[in-house]
């Protein structure tokens, strides 16, 4: 009888919390499956996206995300925890006593209420700006991607400001890698005012990398073990009744990782979608990411949302095409809807931006990805495929696959188990 009312006085201290604040509980459950060894990006193992030879075989690998978010919700702050896994099919015997060390808090962060029009919010989060280009969450991988980081906001009148870093430590130490995802530190700023149909952003990033094979006490700092970059740019695009054109511009200067010198790397795009009717819609993207050259490392668009960028088979620029030659990219695209499934085509071709080494064509391929989404009640449906077409040069070698293709579908279910509101 005591539990008893133990759970009753719970229960009761819930119902006041919820009656002066907002709780919501969620969930995820996505698991997708992908075929692969055709020229593919297999993200879950040791190579990326790459022209497939005779030797690649072709297997399906399943993933799953699942996760459990909570929001909480006053007049002062809010709290988000997110607590997640992601498994693939089969990395855990049966009957094993440990997991598969995959299991994380994906989220966890605060944003405290300064003012009227200000807030602070920090914690584990993700940074997601814009059309996600140089910050994205990444929400295609399976483990998304967040940051360790603290963001000064301010809005008012269609002007907003965010001003953030991150400082990545363990103990007395700060450490690096070697790879241009990971940082020792990162400040931002972006800008962004809404005039109508006119919307545009001005982004500004500083990472510091740090030469992992030198370490570092933070007392005493050897400037020659570290590197720093600079990215900076705008996003802008405007609206005018069913047409949208966008753009992106963005340079880069500094250091990469190692000292390797960047001097006017940049990042060039204008897109125009035009929307036909409720069922059809049409878009024309064409990007300039440049290479390496003899005086500076190419650029590299850092923590964007690659996947959904130089097309699905992620050929370029996720975990592959760091520093080579660049990439332009003229991609034509068409949206439509079939007895309610959603369909998006959209086709590729790729060239080089700058010679690269000995490699004499800039003919770099072709795509085509096809996607279709069906929403049923309280889940969704979604499957595609991508074939990739070799410049010749590259087909005509002898041992590469002549069919270099990827396909994949996922169920995604977001169940609201609480929705508490005021």
């Amino acid at each position: 009888m005591r539990k008893q009312y133990i759970i009753l006085a719970l229960m009761a201290l819930l119902a006041v919390q919820f009656s002066q604040a907002q709780f919501t509980l969620e969930g995820e459950f996505r698991p997708r499956s992908e075929y692969f060894g055709n020229g593919g990006n297999f993200t879950g193992g040791s190579f990326p996206a790459q022209t497939a030879t005779d030797a690649d075989e072709g297997f399906i690998r399943t993933t799953v995300r699942a996760a459990i978010k909570a929001k909480y919700k006053t007049d002062t702050y809010t709290v988000f925890t997110s607590l997640q896994e992601v498994f693939a099919f089969g990395d855990r015997p049966q009957i094993s006593a440990a997991g598969n060390g995959n299991f994380r808090v994906q989220e966890a962060w605060a944003d405290l209420k300064l003012g009227a029009n200000s807030s602070l919010k920090l914690g584990r989060l993700p940074l997601s700006y814009d059309d996600q280009r140089i910050l994205g969450g990444l929400g295609w991988a399976q483990q998304a991607r967040t940051h360790d980081a603290a963001i000064y906001k301010y809005a008012n009148n269609g002007y907003s400001l965010d001003i953030g870093g991150s400082l990545n430590t363990t103990t007395d130490e700060v450490f690096g890698t070697s790879a241009l995802f990971s940082y020792r530190d990162m400040g931002f700023l972006r800008a962004n005012k809404k005039y109508g149909g006119f919307n545009i952003s001005v982004l500004g990033l500083v990472n510091t990398f740090q030469d992992p094979n030198n370490p570092i006490n933070a007392e005493a700092e050897d400037p020659a073990n570290k590197s720093s970059l600079i990215t900076a740019g705008l996003h802008a695009d405007y609206k005018v009744g069913n047409l949208k054109l966008t753009s992106n511009l963005f340079i880069q200067e500094g250091e990469r990782l190692g000292g390797v010198d960047v001097e006017g790397a940049f990042l060039a795009s204008i897109a125009a979608g035009y929307k036909a009717d409720d069922n059809n819609w049409f878009g024309v993207t064409y990007e300039v990411i440049s290479g390496r050259n003899s005086e500076s490392a190419a650029f590299f668009p850092l923590y964007g949302t690659n996947h959904a960028f130089n097309g699905l088979i992620d050929r370029f620029y996720v975990g592959n095409h760091g520093n080579a030659g660049g990439l332009k990219d003229l991609q034509i695209t068409y949206k439509t809807k079939i007895s309610g499934v959603g369909v998006t085509v959209s086709g590729h071709y790729f060239t080089e931006h700058s010679d690269f080494d000995a490699f004499d064509s800039k003919d770099l391929g072709t795509e085509i990805d096809l996607v279709l989404a069906k929403q049923f009640k309280g889940f969704k449906l979604v499957g595609g495929y991508s074939h990739f077409f070799e410049p010749s040069d590259i087909s005509d070698i002898p041992g590469v696959k002549d069919i270099q293709n990827w396909a994949w579908a996922m169920l995604v279910i977001k169940p609201k188990f609480f929705n508490g509101t005021k």
